[in-house]
């Protein structure tokens, strides 16, 4: 091993294979590859711990270990169940980082790992759900002192900590990594379009041309998933809450009409809203047999499990990542990947050129948290942090920009005409 590590993993055996898929996504990760060679001299995580949260497969890995090449001791755990991937684990113990996770852990097993990596008592956190930071604010407040700051990659994660912002409880400085325009941008809309369809159709192993597809919530993430359903001919509906975003939707050519008439057309129903029983005693009822749902939202509440467990008569699995529940009345209504994210439960997750991109700015996220002395509460990333992590990603495509003239910079200064 290039470090001494502590690790609670599936199998240390694996290590070999999750090596190789680790060098494939390197080799496409060059914004990762550009902050590497720009600060692997300086060692600017020298003396820093930093616990981190997040998917483990194969895009996170390269970041955990670009944080270690950097100095860092890095601590991390699976943020889901069903996304991480123990041959990916294996590898991060052997490559120096601790490592606490297993596919398919019980939701003790995951608390107990995100207590383990606050047990290295961390001065950086890199969270995706803001679990890690809720817990130190739960049990571990005196580890609070030491923590230098944290940064958050999802939108249920942002709205979690921007509730213990009003609340008045978040005790340091969380910069919203979620929220940076290199982000939300591209992750959320292309990594989440392209990636979800990957997990449905690498799963059911049916077509989608043809079918109602009902996307419930029409966020970044949701745009970015009914975009991509219409590309593969499928008819799609939205549903939503918010007035602006309907009628956006509305006018980007999409059905919009109430989930409870959806319910009655959709063949493949996903959720993308972070909120709770967005689906549940009110819908399945009204489904025809055969449906498919999967959540592309973030916890496993989307879909109201229990209802549907209650509704029925038994569970099928005829397929991986699929329980089929048979409804008393013989319907049969197919769950995707146990309600959790259908993009990494039943996928790989995001692209890994996508995942670059968040990826560096998490990078840089944490160094800014490391080396400023910031105000407790939510921030955003620095404007040109966000824009220089886009300029370097063109830059290695090749691709350059033009620049305005110094008479263009003057005229756009002036509000004379």
């Amino acid at each position: 091993m290039e470090k001494s590590t502590k690790y609670k993993i599936a199998d240390i055996g694996k290590a070999p294979a999750g090596a190789k898929k680790i060098e494939w996504a390197w080799q496409y990760m060059p914004s990762l590859q550009v902050l590497e060679g720009k600060y692997k001299a300086s060692q600017p995580f020298k003396g820093a711990t930093i616990a981190a949260c997040l998917h483990m497969e194969a895009k996170a890995a390269c970041l955990l270990l670009t944080l270690s090449r950097l100095g860092a001791t890095v601590a991390a755990c699976g943020s889901n169940p069903l996304s991480t991937q123990d041959d990916i684990c294996a590898a991060l113990a052997e490559g120096g980082v601790n490592i606490f996770s297993r596919r398919g852990m019980t939701k003790e097993e995951y608390f107990d790992h995100v207590r383990s990596i606050l047990d290295f008592k961390p001065n950086v956190i890199i969270d995706d759900g803001a679990d890690v930071v809720a817990l130190v604010h739960k049990e571990r407040q005196d580890l609070i002192p030491g923590i230098k700051g944290a940064s958050e990659e999802t939108t249920s994660g942002v709205k979690r900590l921007k509730a213990m912002q009003a609340e008045g409880v978040l005790k340091f400085p969380v910069i919203l990594v979620n929220d940076a325009l290199s982000k939300y941008l591209f992750d959320n809309r292309y990594g989440t379009g392209q990636s979800v369809w990957d997990g449905v159709m690498r799963t059911t192993n049916m077509v989608v041309a043809g079918r109602t597809v009902v996307v419930v919530g029409y966020g970044w993430c949701g745009k970015g998933v009914a975009k991509r359903a219409a590309g593969l001919g499928a008819r799609v509906v939205v549903t939503e809450i918010d007035p602006h975003k309907a009628c956006e939707a509305l006018m980007d050519g999409f059905d919009v009409m109430p989930l409870e008439k959806a319910a009655k057309i959709g063949d493949i129903f996903l959720t993308l809203t972070g909120n709770i029983n967005v689906i549940d005693k009110r819908h399945f009822p009204l489904m025809k047999s055969g449906v498919i749902m999967g959540n592309a939202g973030h916890f496993d509440v989307e879909i109201c499990i229990p209802d549907l467990a209650a509704m029925s008569d038994r569970v099928e699995h005829l397929r991986d990542n699929i329980d089929t529940y048979v409804m008393k009345d013989g319907r049969r209504l197919n769950l995707l990947g146990e309600g959790r994210l259908t993009n990494l439960a039943c996928a790989d997750g995001h692209p890994i050129e996508i995942m670059d991109l968040s990826f560096a700015l998490q990078l840089e996220a944490a160094l800014h948290v490391y080396t400023h002395t910031m105000s407790p509460g939510v921030h955003t990333v620095p404007e040109e942090t966000d824009k220089a992590v886009m300029e370097s990603k063109l830059a290695a495509l090749g691709i350059v920009l033009d620049k305005p003239t110094a008479e263009q910079v003057e005229y756009m200064k002036s509000w004379q005409d």
